[in-house]
């Protein structure tokens, strides 16, 4: 094969690779620029409400769990077990 014809094709195909980068969407984090990109899925008022909510809904049931476990603890007089030994 002519390297003028390997080198070209290449080329070109490097040049269409950087022309899909620029318009290609980002991810869920970032917007693509211009006209292709839409506003991100995860960055969507009700769906952050809804990552909220979940998050609120998370940190009540480990409190409620925290709190169970150290209520049982107070009610046997446990004392919370030491920490563990570092391996060597």
């Amino acid at each position: 094969m002519s390297d003028r014809l390997f080198f070209g094709g290449l080329s070109l195909v490097a040049a269409a690779l950087v022309a899909l980068a620029m318009v290609w969407p980002q991810g869920l984090g970032a917007r693509s620029p211009g006209p292709f990109g839409s506003v991100p899925v995860q960055q969507r008022p009700e769906v952050q409400a809804a990552m909220r909510r979940e998050a609120e809904a998370n940190n009540a049931r480990l409190q409620k769990a925290r709190e169970a476990v150290a209520a049982a603890r107070a009610a046997t007089g446990d004392a919370p077990p030491p920490p563990a030994e570092p391996a060597k």
